[in-house]
């Protein structure tokens, strides 16, 4: 998730991790679920860039 809220692509964090693409729109869509967020310009915007850990929903 940190890779995606980063701007990476799913091909371009699929390749960074060695894993396939559907791989990351499926983990991705359960970080979304996890955090009640909808999209990755939301995700981006709850990380913090010294923390690999997203902020609390306030």
């Amino acid at each position: 998730a940190e890779l995606a809220a980063a701007g990476l692509t799913n091909r371009e964090v699929a390749k960074v991790a060695f894993i396939s693409a559907k791989t990351v729109e499926a983990n991705l869509a359960r970080v979304y679920r996890k955090l009640g967020i909808r999209s990755r310009a939301v995700l981006g915007a709850r990380f913090d860039g010294d923390s690999p850990r997203p902020k609390p929903k306030a």
